[in-house]
C-alpha cells in the first residue's frame, strides 16, 4: 500500500467523526432524527478539515450494544448517508468503520461513497470481547471488495482494543508479529492499526515499533498506524514510529469520545504532529 497514494501524505493524522447513535439503536435521539446525525457529521468533518488532519474516519460509535458480527441493512443505509454528508463538506480521503467487526459493510459503504478507506477491527484470528467472540472475516471482506471493484484500502487491527486474546493463543498483545504477518500475508490487509485497551487509552508504542520490525522483517508493503489514546503531547513520539495515527478523543470537547470536535484541538495536535514526521 503506497499511504501517500491514500493519504497525500507519508505520516498522515486521521481524525475521527463519531456518529451518534443511528435509528434502532438504544440512544437514537428520535426527537432529532436522521438530521441531527448528519448535523453532527458535518460540523464534526468541518472542523476536522478546518483544524488540518489529513483524512476523516467515520465511525457508528454511538451504536453500542454493538452487533459482533453483520449489522443490519438499516445500519448500512444510514452510515452510507452521514459519508455521504461528510464527503460533500471535505476533500479529505474518507475511511469508514462499521462497529463492532463487519468490515464487508465497510468495504460496501465506501464503495458506494467513493471513500478511500476502511478499518476492520478482527480482520484474522479471533479476539474476546464484550460482544463475545469476534472471528476475523478476511475472507468475505477481501472478496466483497473485489466483487465491488472497489478502490478501497482495508486497514486490520491488531491487539485491538476492548478485547483480549482468546485463551490458549500463541499471539500476546506485546507480541504483535505473527499477528502482522497474518493480517497482511493471509489476511490481505493494506495496513495495520494497534491500540491500547480501550478508546482514548494510550497505545503502547513497543507494541507499534513489534509490529513495524514484523512489517519490515518480512519485507511486507503495509503501513501501521497508532489507533487510540494519541494526544498533542504523544503524537509526535507516535509519528517517530509508526506511519500514521488514528484520533479521536482527544480532538473532541473535555477529551471525551463522542462529544463535538473543537478546532483549536485540532490545530494543537496537527501543529505538534509536525515535529515527529
Amino acid at each position: 500500500m503506497d499511504i501517500e497514494t491514500v493519504f497525500d501524505t507519508a505520516r498522515p493524522v486521521v481524525g475521527m467523526v463519531h456518529l451518534p447513535p443511528l435509528p434502532a439503536a438504544p440512544g437514537y435521539d428520535a426527537e432529532g432524527g436522521r438530521a441531527a446525525i448528519h448535523e453532527a457529521a458535518r460540523r464534526d468533518a468541518e472542523r476536522l478539515d478546518a483544524g488540518g488532519v489529513d483524512a476523516v474516519l467515520v465511525e457508528n460509535f454511538g451504536d453500542a450494544p454493538f452487533y459482533p458480527e453483520s449489522v443490519p441493512r438499516s445500519v448500512v443505509a444510514d452510515l452510507t448517508a452521514a459519508v455521504e454528508t461528510v464527503r460533500g463538506v471535505t476533500d479529505l480521503p474518507v475511511g469508514v468503520n462499521v462497529l463492532r467487526n463487519d468490515g464487508p459493510s465497510a468495504v460496501a459503504v465506501a464503495a458506494a461513497t467513493g471513500a478511500s478507506f476502511v478499518r476492520c477491527n478482527v480482520h484474522v484470528g479471533a479476539r474476546v470481547a464484550d460482544q463475545g467472540v469476534l472471528e476475523g472475516r478476511a475472507h468475505e471482506t477481501m472478496r466483497t471488495r473485489e466483487q465491488l471493484d472497489a478502490d478501497v484500502a482495508v486497514l486490520a487491527d491488531v491487539a485491538v482494543k476492548h478485547s483480549a486474546p482468546l485463551s490458549g493463543s500463541t499471539t500476546a498483545d506485546a507480541d504483535v508479529g505473527p499477528a502482522v504477518t497474518d493480517a497482511v500475508e493471509r489476511g490481505l490487509a493494506d495496513g495495520i492499526v494497534v491500540s491500547g485497551q480501550a478508546t482514548g487509552e494510550a497505545t503502547d508504542l513497543d507494541v507499534a515499533r513489534a509490529a513495524v520490525r514484523a512489517r519490515e522483517e518480512r519485507g511486507l508493503d503495509a503501513p501501521v498506524f497508532v489507533g487510540s489514546g494519541v494526544t498533542t503531547d504523544t503524537v509526535a513520539d507516535a509519528l517517530s514510529v509508526a506511519n500514521g495515527v488514528v484520533v479521536g478523543s482527544a480532538l473532541e470537547a473535555d477529551g471525551e469520545a463522542g462529544n463535538p470536535v473543537v478546532v483549536d484541538r485540532v490545530k494543537r495536535l496537527v501543529a505538534a504532529a509536525a515535529a515527529g514526521r
